[in-house]
């Protein structure tokens, strides 16, 4: 029996838990928002961003890792943060939260303005582990999740799937959104083998992600 391309992934063990535990124990604080290349921070820390459409439950996320609700700011309007967010997690750690895409409302010299920005971050960060990018669990992988995919996959950016919402979709349903996830993961070569099942409502998966997070080198 072969096993399934990009399994869940498993409950890390317990001396991992902890360290992920241990990193979003302390002070999260954010840092800046960025709006051009020369406002980014120094360089100086293990850096992981989090990539989603809007409204995909980004910053519920974020505030469901550190464990403060409003660290994030969750907006109601798509688009609505237009710039790169920078947190600290420990003293080693950058939390890099960026805006929204696939938004309709924005004004198209807004979208092209952060598509370059967005692209000049991805293949120029050094100190770039890897990309989380989310997708809501009720609908997959749309067409324009494929387009920072693609993104990811030229600018030779580790990224790693993480499904939100998941405890708004049936146990009948999920299979069906996990076969779509993996079919459309399987074209990415920068796609890495394994995917998150998250909840911030509920606390699912955040142990977990937190401790793929603590334990990146």
């Amino acid at each position: 029996m072969t096993s399934l391309p990009f399994p869940i992934a498993e409950d890390p063990d317990p001396q991992t838990l902890e360290r992920g535990r241990l990193l979003f124990a302390g002070e999260t604080e954010f840092v800046k928002g960025v709006v051009a290349m020369s406002g980014l921070p120094p360089a100086d820390r293990m850096e992981v961003c989090f990539a989603g459409r809007s409204n995909v439950g980004k910053s519920s996320l974020i505030n469901a890792l550190t464990g403060r609700k409003g660290l994030a700011r969750a907006s109601n309007t798509p688009g609505r943060t237009q710039e790169i967010n920078y947190f600290t997690a420990g003293d080693e750690h950058y939390l890099v939260d960026l805006p929204g895409y696939g938004y309709a409302n924005a004004p198209l010299p807004v979208v092209e303005k952060w598509q370059k920005l967005l692209k000049q971050y991805l293949s120029g960060r050094q100190t770039l582990r890897r990309a989380f990018v989310l997708i809501d669990a009720r609908h997959g992988i749309k067409a324009v999740d494929q387009e920072i995919l693609k993104l990811l996959d030229t600018s030779a950016v580790t990224f790693q799937c993480v499904l939100t919402k998941t405890d708004k979709v049936k146990a009948k349903d999920r299979e069906a959104v996990l076969a779509q996830v993996r079919a459309a993961l399987s074209k990415h070569p920068a796609a890495f083998p394994e995917i998150v099942l998250t909840s911030s409502e509920k606390g699912d998966g955040i142990a977990t992600l937190r401790a793929i997070i603590a334990t990146l080198v």
